[in-house]
């Protein structure tokens, strides 16, 4: 059995299956635990630091509930009132909290090509584990949870099920790509046929489209990319429709930008995001897919945008349960690097 006390859980590509399989075990009898009104506490008297430079409702909750729920107590951070907003290095920064808790998690996901590499710099400073509560690379807690969600619906043998990970409208904002790149490169490795949809414009960031194609390769599953919704939700197990942001305007947005910089950006963003209104999950689209497909997001979707409230709260939907995941993977994800062996 693996052992991931000490270890930073930045991307799921840094741990081996081995690993994932660990956490995703820990997470079952977790949540076992948790609805036979089982304490489980694994990390008495130890502190996280939840460190956000983003808004946040499931992350947030997941860890802080999740930290009570094993014991110890998380310290909710706004990178906007620290002296990171004075300049203060993410190494120096790690190395004050982590001669002060047990476990420093962050979440830094707006800026392209800036959140994953700020938790690589603390990472590289420190011994505490550093976990990434989503970035600009990789959302690894939430598909975690995902992952953990299909595993409940259909099995833990998920080689052959079809995922369409697919771009959708949104007038909100411009979202953040780290979801998609996280699904597909998680599911790849679990011998799932991907599909990744998304009109021209709304690439993905390179490296994690060709860890997805080798993944599939090494896992026996599939990896393909179109940009039709349809063909990808046609014969689908799992509909995973989800905006984000155009690809050259996320990486045009830099942290260092001003307030009207940053609010033309998001301009650009949603007007383009305009020019495709009809990616949409509706009930037609879900039609096209398997009869006993399943419709996720990550939540908070875009209702009349993303998805329709047919589909959102209809039998298909299992957004909820899958979002009730995110405190059991929190809570495996602290107790694995945060302690030796859980269970």
């Amino acid at each position: 059995m693996p052992n991931l006390k000490g270890k930073h859980y930045i991307e799921t590509q840094d741990l081996t299956l081995e690993e994932l399989h660990l956490l995703l075990d820990t997470t079952t009898k977790l949540k076992e635990n948790f609805h036979r009104g089982e304490t489980t506490l694994l990390l008495p008297n130890q502190t996280a630091f939840l460190l956000f430079f983003d808004k946040s409702t499931r992350t947030r909750n997941a860890f802080e509930a999740g930290m009570t729920q094993l014991g110890g107590h998380a310290h909710f951070l706004d990178a906007d009132v620290t002296q990171i907003s004075h300049g203060e290095t993410a190494a120096d920064t790690g190395r004050i909290l982590g001669s002060m808790g047990h476990g420093i998690c962050i979440r830094h996901d707006l800026v392209l090509d800036e959140g994953n590499k700020y938790m690589r710099e603390m990472a590289a400073a420190i011994d505490v584990p550093v976990i990434n509560m989503q970035c600009d690379v990789d959302h690894p807690t939430q598909t975690l949870a995902d992952l953990q969600t299909i595993r409940e619906k259909f099995g833990k043998d998920l080689s052959g099920l079809k995922i369409a990970v697919s771009w959708a409208y949104a007038p909100s904002y411009a979202k953040p790509l780290s979801v998609p790149q996280g699904l597909i490169t998680l599911m790849t490795r679990f011998g799932l046929q991907v599909t990744l949809a998304h009109p021209p414009g709304y690439d993905l960031v390179p490296r994690t489209v060709e860890a997805a194609r080798q993944n599939a390769t090494e896992s026996g599953g599939t990896f393909e990319i179109v940009d039709d919704m349809d063909t990808a939700c046609a014969d689908a197990d799992i509909v995973y429709p989800k905006s984000w942001g155009v690809y050259d305007l996320m990486l045009a947005r830099k942290q260092a930008m001003t307030v009207e910089e940053i609010d033309e950006n998001q301009r650009a963003c949603l007007a383009m995001n305009d020019q495709h209104k009809d990616w949409i999950c509706d009930g037609r689209r879900m039609g096209l897919a398997k009869d006993t497909a399943v419709y996720m997001h990550c939540l908070p979707a875009d209702r009349g945008s993303e998805v329709t409230d047919e589909v959102i709260d209809g039998p298909q939907s299992i957004v909820f349960p899958e979002a009730e995941n995110r405190l059991h993977t929190a809570k495996a994800i602290m107790a694995c690097t945060m302690r030796e062996r859980p269970f």
